[in-house]
């Protein structure tokens, strides 16, 4: 029993984007709470899922999770969605409509188009989990303000009973100039103690500025790059001179590479950092060496390298799982 559309509904929990590869891609766009005026209805934020069947490439995603769910290996999984997407074709050809379960259907338009209906009753956003839709009852408020009534209220007491106003002397308040000025002093004192202030923000903001920099500086120095198209790589050497000649020679022999398919460790900017990762390499018994700067300027270590296809997949798949997931495969002929 193939559990593929399962899966796909698992991962669209976590993920805005899940790969069929062959098939397409299933997006996510969160929503917020949403009223609909002609009916009062309340509904909670949701997760609206789109189709798009230009993404077609195998990010490994799915089949990580296939492979870890069923302990299985990850060509194993492959292979299993590429059965599953070969009997969605077939169905597709015939003119059926497909139904996945818990994430909506596909069918075949009038002009031979791919159509996705999602399905409105999942809701795959974790933080609105337990929250339904409700409507609200209108509110009706039937008392009202009678201001006529009270104006002529208002008009027939004045009638009866005449007001007068008599002036009034204003007394002098002396202590009214004092208050005046101490709240010009407050003011002036306010002002340079908020000045001070700014001036300690500004030098404070400048110093977090100054550490967040060094921090980014340092994480792009150990980041991982993964190129999905990379170019070939391209090593000049070029001679000075006598002096030259011994440091060009072990330059090319530390990036000499054997086979056209390597399992890439990392990237890395700075040249001392690479050679730092491939003695790590070494140390835990890979065949690690440099293959050479990308397009990028970074210098590239491989955990090994080898000519056959099938073997690389197999080493990558053991990499992923026993050392780091973030190695890929680089293709470089």
């Amino acid at each position: 029993m193939n559990n593929t559309a399962n899966y796909i509904s698992e991962l669209l929990y976590r993920y805005e984007c899940i790969i069929l590869p062959g098939f397409g891609a299933f997006l996510t766009r969160r929503q917020p709470a949403t009223i609909q005026d002609g009916t009062n209805a309340f509904y909670p934020p949701q997760k609206l899922i789109s189709f798009n069947s230009q993404l077609k490439n195998n990010d490994g995603l799915l089949a990580n999770y296939i492979a870890s769910a069923e302990n299985i290996s990850y060509t194993d999984a492959v292979a299993k969605i590429q059965r599953y997407v070969l009997s969605l074709n077939e169905k597709m050809a015939k003119g059926q409509r497909i139904e996945l379960e818990k994430i909506g259907a596909f069918y075949t338009s009038v002009e031979n188009t791919l159509q996705f209906e999602p399905l409105q009753e999942v809701n795959y956003l974790t933080e609105a989990f337990g929250l339904h839709s409700f409507a609200s009852p209108v509110i009706k408020r039937d008392i009202e303000i009678k201001r006529e009534v009270y104006k002529e209220e208002v008009e027939a007491i004045e009638e009866a009973i005449p007001l007068t106003f008599t002036p009034e002397k204003r007394r002098e308040r002396p202590y009214l100039q004092y208050a005046a000025v101490a709240a010009i002093l407050l003011g002036v004192g306010g002002f340079f103690g908020l000045k001070q202030v700014s001036d300690t923000n500004v030098s404070y903001n400048n110093k977090e500025w100054q550490k967040a920099n060094q921090e980014i500086e340092n994480r792009i120095q150990e980041a991982t790059f993964e190129i999905s198209n990379p170019l070939p790589a391209i090593n000049l050497n070029i001679i000075k001179g006598k002096e030259n000649t011994t440091t060009t020679t072990s330059e090319v022999s530390n990036t000499t590479t054997s086979g056209s398919f390597h399992i890439v460790a990392g990237a890395f900017r700075i040249a001392s950092n690479a050679d730092t990762k491939v003695q790590k390499l070494k140390a835990q018994g890979f065949n690690a060496h440099l293959i050479g700067v990308n397009r990028y300027g970074l210098h590239q270590v491989a955990y090994e390298s080898y000519e056959n296809r099938s073997e690389a997949v197999q080493a990558l798949a053991r990499i992923k799982r026993e050392q780091s997931s973030k190695a890929w495969l680089l293709i470089k002929k």
